[in-house]
């Protein structure tokens, strides 16, 4: 167990997160509080864009100077960390019944909805191991829902990180896609891969891109899937791949 004098080796703001630090360092001004700072910088994340977030910018949104945001939160990276948090906020409770696999996708799907609802939060770096409380809330459900497997602890951990990789790529892909189509003449997916294919038939020589022309030809760009189902399709060929370790 850990004092409120610290000893954890993380920083302050991190270990105020989790409820070990009750106060900033000397001097706090009054009315400021490290949740209030979290929530100002994810408002301009929100509406100014993620490079659009730091510490002088978040100062000016809360009125105060920046250096008094320096008693709550050391480093910018301390608050992208805290805001990467908050904005997943602690997992959902599962639908209860759910086998191995019906509970990872379950989770899959709270995870993509998380980062759909806040695209900022794919474009913050990966600093480390998850440290923060939500986050580690997160990966606990994901190794539940793997608890009653012939999984060795290492995989279990193997599989939360690939899909946690897998998910936020995904998430990352489709923010750009809905990003590149909105106010183009026909700003759907289905509309801009068609244009895409035709484009693709135009600058692609056959001889020297026969595998391409493939996947043209077999009207892959123009089959009108929804990016649920690419994203279902992904999700049980990993699911799938975890099933066969099983057996091993």
């Amino acid at each position: 167990m850990v004092d409120e004098n610290g000893g954890t080796g993380l920083p302050a703001s991190i270990e105020a997160a989790w409820g070990i630090r009750r106060r900033p360092g000397k001097g706090p001004r009054p009315g400021l509080t490290l949740s209030r700072i979290v929530q100002a910088a994810m408002d301009v994340a929100e509406t100014e864009g993620l490079p659009a977030v730091s510490m002088s910018r978040v100062a000016a949104e809360l009125g105060v100077s920046t250096m008094s945001l320096y008693r709550y939160v050391a480093a910018k990276d301390e608050l992208l960390m805290l805001m990467l948090d908050a904005a997943a906020g602690p997992p959902p409770e599962p639908p209860p019944g759910l086998d191995w696999r019906g509970g990872l996708t379950w989770w899959s799907r709270q995870m993509m909805a998380a980062h759909r609802r806040s695209p900022w939060t794919v474009q913050i770096p990966v600093f480390g191991p998850p440290t923060t409380p939500n986050q580690l809330r997160w990966m606990e459900q994901g190794l539940r829902a793997l608890a009653g497997t012939p999984l060795r602890e290492d995989e279990k951990l193997g599989v939360m990180l690939m899909l946690s990789i897998f998910l936020r790529g995904q998430a990352a892909l489709l923010i750009e896609l809905e990003t590149a189509f909105h106010g183009k003449q026909d700003d759907t997916e289905v509309g801009a891969l068609a244009g895409y294919s035709a484009l693709l038939r135009r600058l692609l020589d056959p001889r020297d891109f026969p595998a391409m022309h493939a996947v043209i030809d077999a009207g892959v760009f123009d089959s009108g899937e929804s990016d649920e189902e690419d994203f279902r399709w992904a999700l049980d060929r990993i699911l799938d791949g975890v099933a066969r370790l099983f057996d091993e």
